[in-house]
């Protein structure tokens, strides 16, 4: 064997293949390379699955960690204080909470699927969490939309009975946790139980058992298929679904109630021949102001709660448990003013059985209501101040004025005061208009015709304005275009035949007061929760109504009724000894008296009067009701003023009269005419109370009257198969006012009767 044959060849000590296709000895096999898709889809995969374990687990912890709380019922179910401006005198408080637990035994079995078939149909069969219905309201929540439902029965028992009522992600998380621990720890009956137990109904009531009291004065162990439909339906949104509230919350109701009705056949709860008999049950008559504050000052707590509901925007379950602390605008010290001042001159004895009844208002300029009067008992008789609707009188000869300074007049400008004026009234006949007690004057200058409120020159003005200047300024100021017969112009509007709150009157002179800016009235300054998850704080806004230099020469002119001789209300409001501007009002045959004033750019306050309860309220006149010969609003409203402006300016700075200065003419609003049939006076009343003026009038004296009524259908059924919808609608809606109150008369209408003269005090 040579050396060749023993040892490599030349060339092969690198290992290269020594025929085609073939490698040589100890040579690896060459990686496959995949593309960059192919990487990026499994790492994502690999990254999903590590978070979802991550989640997993900290799931897991999260649901190890959580405990069971102490109940937080009480605590949930606060009752909501009112405070005075000082925010620590208590004011007054909302309903106290009406709650009676029952065993589940007592609640009829239908009845208990009828909430199943509203709420949670898979109650049975579910942990206690609906994921997809957390999902949803997960995602509304971290999207800064709206709250959404889809919790599970167990769910919406923990929220209620275990945690506060605020919106973030962690309470949701806390919710959902609970329920899972609650659903093993007890069982679906012991849940449903307490949840009935616990959920909130409406009309103050707690739990199923107060609920078929307050809405049926039954027991529940008592109540039908039909009454436990509307119990299931109601707690979706108690404020949009009671049919006290009217036709449109009865229609709702009515939907909701087919949800749950088609649900329980649906499901096989009940038979179809069942579901057939099904109706709109019976309901007792239910009275929100036996729970409310007595006194005065359940009036302010009532207007609180109705600025909650329609400014806040809260439910009356956010009000009634939220444990919310409402910090309102009314002065302590001005508040005991006003109750002392209608008390000491309300005459206490009257030759009828019919009651007086005084409101007063007094607001300073960015608004803030200081104080009101409505009455003696806000749980008797309805409120003065901010529900009935009084003629305005002379008062609106402010408005008069007013309008006559945007038309280029001025304070001197004359027109002639002589007695009786023809006219052609509303309905195209002759009509005459009288000065009060047939007084006599010559040529009068607008400052001296306001002073001693002349009838026939403060007509003459309004013919000379033309058609609708008046209360078109009157709506320039604050008078809401609503109120009756403020979008029928007439010579004789400047009168006063439109009739008004006293909230009003007095939020319109306040306009002026302030320099020309509006500001709408307001009773909250602040509000805070015990829990920490509510706050607010007013911010009120004003604009200005007219203009500064106007309002500066309307002051001045208004000034005399306090500082004349003559003056309507110099021997009582003019003794307050403070510069003061205001006016006097008193209606045909004394069915209304007024005297609205202020301290420029301080205080505002209006007093109004009427006589009569119920359907007599304003049909009787003052003077009768008093046993005296007349009643002017020179007398007794402006007194009443007196007193409680030298009250609560005590110790305040004295306010002092704006420097008048040539002011520019502007146009003033002139409001569009409404066209109606002149019929003779009657008395009517108005059927849904609400915080805005109704169109309908009852009868006065200062012009034509026209009376008006709304129709409505009936909801169908919950019988009836065609309905449509049948979901409720958002919960976020605003809801009526919860604690509505008695029809509120409005006191005007009438026209200045031809052989009588015309108050004017």
């Amino acid at each position: 064997m040579t050396d060749e044959q023993d040892g490599a060849g030349p060339g092969a000590d690198d290992g290269a293949p020594t025929s085609a296709g073939r490698r040589g000895p100890g040579r690896p096999r060459g990686k496959k390379e995949h593309g960059l898709a192919y990487k990026v889809f499994w790492r994502t995969v690999l990254g999903f699955v590590a978070l979802g374990l991550i989640g997993v687990i900290a799931l897991v912890i999260i649901y190890l960690r959580t405990s069971i709380p102490q109940p937080q019922a009480n605590a949930g179910k606060q009752v909501s204080i009112v405070y005075y401006s000082d925010g620590k005198t208590e004011l007054g408080r909302f309903s106290t909470v009406n709650r009676e637990d029952v065993t589940i035994d007592k609640v009829p079995k239908q009845v208990r699927y009828e909430f199943l078939a509203a709420e949670d149909r898979d109650f049975y069969k579910n942990s206690g969490v609906s994921v997809s219905g957390t999902l949803r309201a997960a995602w509304s929540t971290l999207s800064g939309g709206q709250e959404q439902g889809g919790s599970t029965i167990t769910q919406q028992y923990v929220k209620n009975y275990f945690l506060t009522q605020d919106r973030s992600v962690k309470r949701k998380v806390n919710e959902i946790m609970i329920a899972l621990k609650i659903d093993r720890k007890m069982s679906k009956d012991d849940i449903l139980q307490a949840y009935l137990n616990n959920i909130y109904f409406g009309r103050g009531a707690y739990g199923i058992q107060a609920a078929s009291q307050a809405y049926f004065g039954v027991d529940v162990d008592k109540i039908d298929a039909s009454q436990g439909a509307f119990l299931a339906s109601v707690i979706n949104a108690p404020g949009l679904y009671d049919p006290q509230f009217g036709d449109a919350a009865k229609a709702r109701a009515n939907a909701r109630m087919t949800y749950v009705l088609d649900g329980m056949v649906k499901e096989g709860w009940m038979t179809r021949a069942q579901r057939a008999k099904a109706h709109m049950p019976a309901f007792k008559k239910y009275k929100p102001n036996a729970q409310q504050v007595s006194g005065p000052n359940g009036y302010i707590v009532s207007s609180v709660r109705g600025e909650l509901e329609r400014k806040l925007k809260l439910t009356p379950e956010d009000i009634d448990r939220g444990g919310l602390r409402i910090t309102t605008t009314i002065d302590k010290n001005s508040q005991k003013a006003a109750v002392a001042a209608v008390e000491k001159n309300v005459p206490s004895q009257t030759a009828r059985l019919d009651a007086l009844h005084t409101g007063l208002v007094a607001e300073k300029p960015d608004g803030a209501v200081v104080a009101m009067y409505g009455g003696e008992d806000a749980s008797k008789e309805i409120s003065a101040a901010n529900d009935a609707r009084l003629q305005g009188g002379s008062s609106f000869k402010a408005f008069g004025l007013a309008a006559a300074l945007q038309d280029g007049m001025t304070l001197q400008t004359r027109f002639s005061g002589a007695s009786p004026l023809n006219i052609t009234g509303a309905n195209g006949k002759p009509q005459k208009v009288y000065n009060d007690n047939h007084e006599q004057f010559g040529m009068l200058t607008l400052e001296r015709a306001f002073a001693v409120s002349s009838n026939t020159a403060f007509v003459r003005l309004n013919e000379a304005l033309g058609t609708g200047k008046t209360l078109g300024a009157a709506q320039q100021l604050g008078i809401p275009a609503s109120s009756p017969d403020m979008n029928r112009p007439a010579t004789t509007d400047i009168l006063g035949s439109a009739a008004v709150r006293v909230i009003d009157m007095a939020n319109a002179y306040n306009t002026i007061s302030a320099q020309g800016k509006k500001a709408d009235p307001y009773f909250i300054k602040k509000v805070s929760s015990v829990e920490g998850d509510y706050s607010y704080d007013a911010h009120p806004d004003s604009k200005q109504a007219i203009s500064k230099d106007i309002a500066a020469n309307l002051v001045n002119g208004m000034t005399g009724p306090l500082k004349d001789p003559d003056g309507t209300a110099h021997k009582t409001a003019g003794l307050l000894k403070r510069p003061a501007a205001g006016k006097t009002g008193t209606s045909s045959f004394y069915k209304s008296a007024w005297f609205t004033g202020f301290t420029p750019d301080q205080l505002t306050a209006s007093v109004g009067m009427y006589a009569g309860s119920g359907k007599n309220a304003g049909t009787i006149g003052l003077d009768k009701a008093t046993h005296n010969s007349s009643f002017y609003g020179g007398d007794i409203p402006a007194t009443i003023w007196r007193d409680f402006m030298q009250a609560a300016l005590k110790g305040q700075p004295v306010a002092k009269l704006p420097k008048t200065k040539e002011a520019k003419p502007t146009q003033t609003y002139v409001p569009p005419v409404t066209t109606t049939t002149t019929q003779p006076p009657t008395t009517s009343s108005t059927t849904t109370p609400s915080s805005t003026p109704t169109s309908t009038t009852s009868s006065s004296s200062s012009s034509s009257t026209t009376s008006s009524s709304t129709s409505s259908s009936t909801p169908p059924s919950p019988t009836s198969t065609t309905t449509t919808t049948t979901q409720p609608p958002s919960s976020t809606a605003t809801p009526p006012s919860s604690t509505p109150l008695p029809p509120p008369p409005t006191l005007g209408g009438g026209g200045p009767p031809s052989s009588s003269a015309q108050p004017t005090q």
